[in-house]
């Protein structure tokens, strides 16, 4: 097992909290979803950490890093890890993200391209698509009402309710899964607020990236976001782009499928220059 040691990097006033394996090797960052905090990668982080310096970073509002007053989007996050790259004196990291986490890592290869070594995409929201402001309204409103409810559950709700939806995730997951649940920040909601969940300009900023990138997805009738026209109009924005979909795994592709989801970064990590 590995040993992680804690850490706190204040970034333009903010206190970010993480978790490190550290030693002379590559750095790779990992940043979650909304509602999930850095121990949530602990799983696939325990079969980095033997070639990689890894950095599990709580997002703002969520774990133990501070919980501003707003900041939520993509574009703010996108420099909390860039001033924590910074202060951390990494050079050239790999960056790791799931959902929320993912858009993350993407602003910050579009607005910083020299900075990532490489991306890992673990099933981001499609923001770079065109929506329907209706539809889309509605479809965050509804987020924004299921993280709410989500906060309000006990340790002992969530983890029952997380059993009977993910039976087959194992159970120290799932704990990790509710203990971040309790621990996020009621503010972190506002992510879903704005249209395409930042400032970013998707269209026209991602074309800036120009590290390798890797999408890795599930099936859409499992729950996955990113749609077969999504990633194709990924690969037209991130020519550097390659995907891989698991057909068995739904949202959280790492905790459905998670010895392919390893197969597929690692074979992708050592590829890289």
């Amino acid at each position: 097992m590995t040993a992680w040691h804690p850490g706190d990097c204040d970034v333009a006033g903010l206190r970010l909290h993480y978790v490190r394996s550290g030693g002379a090797k590559p750095p790779l960052i990992c940043a979650h979803g909304v509602g999930d905090d850095g121990c949530c990668w602990t799983a696939v982080a325990e079969a980095f950490a033997p070639g990689y310096d890894v950095i599990l970073v709580d997002a703002r509002g969520h774990g133990r890093s501070s919980e501003p007053a707003d900041g939520y989007d993509a574009a703010a996050q996108a420099d909390d890890l860039r001033g924590l790259s910074a202060a951390l004196e990494l050079d050239s990291p790999v960056l790791v993200g799931h959902s929320m986490g993912a858009l993350t890592v993407l602003a910050l290869a579009a607005t910083t391209p020299e900075l990532p070594r490489a991306l890992v995409l673990e099933d981001p929201p499609p923001w770079w698509m065109p929506r329907d402001p209706k539809a889309d309204g509605e479809t965050r409103a509804q987020m924004r009402a299921d993280m709410a409810a989500m906060k309000r559950k006990t340790h002992r709700q969530l983890v029952a309710e997380q059993r009977r939806v993910a039976p087959h995730w194992p159970a120290a997951e799932i704990i990790r899964w509710a203990e971040a649940k309790q621990r996020m920040s009621p503010r972190v909601t506002e992510i879903f607020d704005a249209p395409g969940g930042s400032a970013v300009e998707w269209s026209r900023e991602l074309p800036r990236v120009r590290c390798p990138v890797l999408l890795v997805t599930g099936d859409p009738g499992r729950g996955a976001l990113a749609t077969p026209e999504a990633i194709a109009e990924l690969g037209r924005l991130v020519p550097t782009l390659e995907s891989v979909s698991l057909p068995e795994a739904g949202h959280s592709v790492r905790h459905d499928q998670r010895a392919r989801y390893l197969d597929a970064v690692q074979a992708f990590l050592a590829a890289l220059p």
